[in-house]
């Protein structure tokens, strides 16, 4: 329940902010599954076994590349 308060508490502000909840969330989406994509596609296929902390370094590669 408090999850969903949440959500109902950002959809209103950035709402107030003139910017469509929707358009964020797919603009936020599309974002995740490129950089995701660009981690995928570094690692190879050892992305199933890397640990935690090298798919973030991964992460942080495709981030900052950007």
């Amino acid at each position: 329940e408090e999850a969903g308060d949440l959500l109902f508490a950002a959809v209103n502000f950035v709402r107030a902010h003139g910017i469509s909840a929707e358009d964020a969330l797919r603009a936020a989406n599309a974002k995740f599954e490129r950089r995701f994509k660009g981690m995928e596609a570094l690692a190879g296929t050892d992305f199933p076994t890397l640990s935690l902390e090298a798919q973030e370094a991964l992460w942080q590669r495709v981030k900052h590349g950007e």
